[in-house]
């Protein structure tokens, strides 16, 4: 029997895995949610275990509602936790994005989202032994995803214990394109692309919050969020309406060289959800959304571009601490030798040549470098050619 993706079904199981809590809080997810589950049925082509896949994916994104909203509930102090003056890293995918946020998390000054933590926010309500039990279940999920598709360490760093995006917390609003990510779901992304995001920025919000709330009761010494996602790229009005004292940190590296990497990440996690998977729909999906994004940035930085920082990849790889003095800066964050220290740490620790190397080749995506070089003619302009 194929795996169920009818609404009410999932809706009772995350009640049922909650203990019986039902309250989902505010009900702006209910339309996206609704609207995904068709595309997912209609269109992403998905086998058994990816009907299971992203069966279970929703169904853990309301159970983190329910759990969440039942924290609110018995602690309201938790809303009284101020997000201040939070950074964030943007920039195309493959820019080196990775790599500055996880630096810049091992400063105990500053607070990160951890991989396991995006993909259960809320504290259990429950007692238990040893271990979180949310830490086994997201160490589970990756061990999983890379037997699926052992290519996935070659292009991504997978760590459950590592910082990693927020895009995963505003899923649990369905105001996210991380789905798309998994699935080809056009109608989900064109009605998504048009809608005001504010119900995910402000759920993205309350989670940090809850997150903000448990780190301090657990030990947690630092005052400001580094958050990192491609997809505030094109989100930056919602982004600073959501945190007024945002600043930005946009990275850059010409799309010859990030694209085609971006799309081969995106064709490998497909892989885990369908197998009729089309390397090109992967490369025009994907490669459409980060030119629309980057116009839209490049259009709020009109107005807002005191706001914003430019680093570059090539001086991020030659020597990344000189260009996170200068971020922080920027951001107005001191540079301690506690810092210094820990950030040279994770540098040595952490080296690209402890993973795979990544291997794709443009034409498999239907990719050429002058196709790519017309497509981001505006971006390259303003931000590769003249720092060639």
């Amino acid at each position: 029997m194929s795996t169920s993706l009818q609404f009410d079904a999932i809706l009772q199981e995350a009640k049922e895995r909650a203990g019986g809590l039902s309250n989902f809080g505010d009900p702006s997810w209910e339309e996206p949610v609704l609207r995904l589950l068709r595309s997912l049925e209609e269109e992403a082509n998905l086998h058994e275990v990816g009907r299971a896949t992203m069966r279970q994916r929703i169904v853990q994104m309301l159970e983190n509602r329910l759990r969440a909203e039942e924290h609110f509930s018995r602690h309201p102090e938790i809303s009284e936790e101020e997000i201040v003056a939070p950074f964030a890293i943007v920039g195309l995918a493959r820019t080196g994005t990775t790599m500055l946020h996880r630096t810049i998390a091992s400063d105990p000054q500053v607070l990160a989202l951890l991989w396991w933590e995006s993909r259960a926010p809320a504290p259990l309500l429950e007692d238990f032994a040893g271990l979180d039990p949310r830490i086994l279940s997201a160490e589970a999920e990756i061990s999983a995803m890379l037997e699926a598709v052992p290519d996935l360490m070659a292009s991504h760093p997978f760590d459950a214990h590592s910082p990693d995006e927020e895009i995963m917390l505003l899923e649990h609003s369905f105001y996210s394109t991380n789905t798309e990510a998994f699935a080809a779901v056009p109608s989900y992304s064109s009605w998504l692309d048009a809608q005001d995001q504010a119900p995910g920025y402000d759920y993205l919000k309350r989670l940090l919050q809850l997150l903000q709330w448990d780190k301090r009761r657990n030990g947690a010494t630092g005052t400001r969020w580094v958050l990192k996602t491609p997809h505030h790229l094109g989100f930056m009005d919602s982004l600073f309406a959501a945190f007024p004292d945002i600043r930005v940190i946009q990275t850059h590296r010409d799309p010859v060289e990030t694209i085609p990497s971006f799309a081969s990440l995106c064709h490998n996690v497909r892989l885990t959800t369908s197998t009729d998977v089309d390397p090109l729909r992967s490369a025009t999906d994907w490669g459409g959304r980060m030119n629309r994004a980057l116009h839209r940035c490049m259009d709020f930085r009109e107005t807002h571009n005191d706001r914003f920082a430019d680093v570059w990849y090539e001086d991020l790889l030659s020597n990344p601490l000189p260009e996170i003095r200068k971020i922080y800066d920027f951001v107005g964050l001191e540079f301690t030798a506690e810092a210094e220290a820990a950030m040279n740490r994770w540098q040595v620790d952490n080296q690209r040549d402890k993973r795979p190397s990544h291997e794709y080749d443009l034409r498999e995506f239907g990719l050429t470098e002058a196709g790519i070089r017309q497509e981001f003619a505006r971006y390259r302009e303003r931000f590769v050619d003249r720092n060639e």
